[in-house]
Order: structure tokens, then sequence, then C-alpha cells
């Protein structure tokens, strides 16, 4: 076996080992990105007064008035998670936090550059999600899909 069919194999090995790790990875993401988005519905929920002030003499949300952007906001950051998290619907929930996440970072009139870099961190991983779906380790992947006709 020459040298370079040697690094190739090693290669393949890597890859593999790589690919099979995906699920895990996957169900990380899902897990983390569903505690940070629901700890700050939760959060919206326990002093509704404030939410609303906020939303109303703070964050400048565009398009929407202030209090249908505060229900929307705490909405999506409670329900969300939760199918996020079980992999039901993900893309669909990822796309809707990707929504909430863009949303956040806009309306804010000042953002510092740690929330700045956790926001787009936060959308990387939801555009990940997006793209390759919540994983093998998903309810919607045991889900009973209808016939195709």
């Amino acid at each position: 076996m020459t040298p370079l069919q040697r690094v190739d194999r090693a290669w393949q090995s890597l890859v593999q080992a790589l690919e099979a790790l995906q699920p895990l990875a996957q169900l990380a993401a899902r897990a983390y990105l569903a505690q940070v988005f629901f700890q700050s519905g939760l959060i919206k929920l326990r002093d509704w007064d404030s939410t609303l002030s906020l939303f109303t003499d703070y964050y400048q949300v565009p398009l929407l008035p202030p209090t249908l952007a505060a229900y929307l906001g705490a909405g999506g950051e409670l329900v969300l998670p939760v199918l996020l998290l079980l992999g039901l619907g993900g893309r669909f929930a990822a796309l809707g936090l990707s929504v909430v996440n863009l949303m956040a970072a806009l309306s804010l009139p000042e953002i510092g550059e740690g929330a700045l870099l956790q926001h787009i961190f936060w959308g990387c991983l939801l555009v990940g999600l997006s793209l390759w779906g919540p994983g093998r380790w998903s309810l919607e992947r045991w889900w009973p899909r209808p016939a195709m006709k």
C-alpha cells in the first residue's frame, strides 16, 4: 500500500467517524438552542408588564405593533424550542427561531459585540438545522408520513 493510499484510507475512516457523530451534534445543537430560546420566553412571561414596556419603549421591532411583537416573540420562544428539541417540525422550528433571532438582533437600538456574536452563533446553528434537518435522533424521523400519490 502506497503512502497516498494509507492517507486516503485514514481520511475515509475519519470521515466515517465524523458522520457517525452527526446525530449527536444535531441533538446537542437542538438542545442548546431550545434551552436558550425557551429561557428567554419564560423571562418574558414572568414579568409581562416589563416585557410590554420593553417592546413599547426600547425594542424597535420593524413593521409590527409593540404588543403584537411581544406576543409573537414570547409565543415563538415558548413553542418553537419545544418543537426543535423534539425534532418535530424541526426545519419549521429552526426557521421560526431564525426569524425570532434576527428580529431580536435587529430590534435592539444598541447591541454589544459579544451579544451580536452570540446571535450570529445561534443563527449559524439554526441555518444548519434548517438546511440539514434535526437529524436521525428526532421524532419526525419516526413519524409516519402520508403516502404520495
